[in-house]
């Protein structure tokens, strides 16, 4: 288990009618594999596209969960409330994952907010991409749609 792995731990941002709970859980990606591909969407309340990123996020989740696709929103705010006053106004409909110091995010090298990492049931990268454009849904879930489709041959649950 890596440093990052060991010394990460994640809040999750849980929904709820009463606001949002916060519960402290390591983010472990391998109980994933075999199982399930994962979106993981890294954002922050100041980002003007993460915005627009939620209704199409909140889209994707409920037409692929049962196809296979986790969806899992990591937050990079330096401070909670600014992540709940977000969901507050863009609320998710799939899991979103607290990493104020953004050690779960140096493993994948980010550019630039939102930024996703399309992974694969084997584990692997398959697909990344910096940004979201309205006018590029159909891009990123082309990739989604072909990640499912073929997932490296591994048996779809």
């Amino acid at each position: 288990m890596g440093i990052i792995t060991r010394s990460l731990i994640a809040a999750v941002l849980i929904q709820m009618s009463t606001g949002v709970v916060v519960a402290g859980e390591a983010l472990d990606l391998s109980k994933y594999n075999g199982k399930q591909a994962v979106y993981l969407d890294f954002w922050a309340s100041w980002c003007v596209p993460c915005r627009e990123s939620f209704p199409w996020l909140n889209k994707i989740y409920s037409q692929y969960a049962d196809k296979g696709l986790k969806v899992i929103a990591i937050n990079l705010d330096a401070e909670t409330e600014d992540a709940k006053r977000f969901l507050k106004i863009y609320p998710a409909k799939f899991e979103v994952i607290y990493d104020p110091e953004g050690e779960f995010a140096t493993r994948f090298n980010l550019q630039g907010m939102p930024s996703a990492v399309l992974i694969g049931r084997d584990g692997k990268i398959f697909s990344q991409h910096v940004g979201f454009k309205e006018s590029k849904a159909e891009y990123y879930e082309d990739a989604i749609q072909k990640l499912l489709s073929t997932d490296s041959g591994l048996t779809k649950k």
